[in-house]
């Protein structure tokens, strides 16, 4: 079965996102099922890191100006189905389990203009925040032990990229982009 797309509507421009979701079910149809219910859109990116990466998905962010963007997921408890596996439930965080824990999980490296869970470092942390790498951050890579950080690949960008960069490059504040930068509409093809 191919890989399911989306087509990211922004402010600065559109791109596209193959989702991994044979590879990379669970952390794949959590983005699916989030982007179904219309969770991605109106909201900003809210962390830009220039040469690094661009940071989305926070329900604070609707408010660009918030001082709680990043802290935010899903409602605790919600569900979502992941074909061939069942249904999956959110926990009281609102946040998935830690596909990259489960064996035999794929090692896909944090390679420019793939799509990363972003979470806390903690177990289980990871919800409705991801990020777009904009070079390889192989340190971010759940398997190499070099740094503590956990950061599963789920997805890359496949078409668009020339607008990823452009959000990578737009002046910042405190990493927050000094004229926002909205997405519109996240739809699932």
């Amino acid at each position: 079965m191919p890989n399911v797309t989306a087509t990211c509507e922004t402010s600065m421009g559109n791109f596209t996102i193959e989702l991994f979701t044979e590879q990379m079910p669970i952390t794949a149809y959590n983005f699916i099922d989030l982007a179904r219910s219309g969770f991605y859109d109106g909201l900003h990116f809210h962390r830009v890191i220039p040469n690094f990466m661009n940071q989305f998905g926070c329900p604070h962010s609707r408010d660009p100006s918030s001082r709680r963007a990043g802290t935010g997921g899903p409602n605790p408890g919600t569900t979502y189905e992941v074909p061939g596996v069942g249904t999956k439930t959110r926990n009281r965080e609102g946040c998935i389990e830690d596909e990259f824990r489960n064996p035999g999980c794929p090692r896909l490296s944090n390679e420019p203009m793939t799509l990363s869970m972003a979470n806390t470092g903690q177990p289980n942390s990871g919800g409705s925040q991801f990020f777009i790498n904009t070079v390889h951050n192989s340190f971010l890579d759940f398997f190499d032990k070099s740094t503590p950080s956990q950061h599963p690949v789920f997805g890359r960008i496949i078409d668009g990229q020339d607008v990823i960069m452009n959000i990578n490059r737009t002046p910042t504040r405190q990493d927050n982009p000094i004229t926002p930068v909205k997405m519109i509409k996240v739809t699932i093809n």
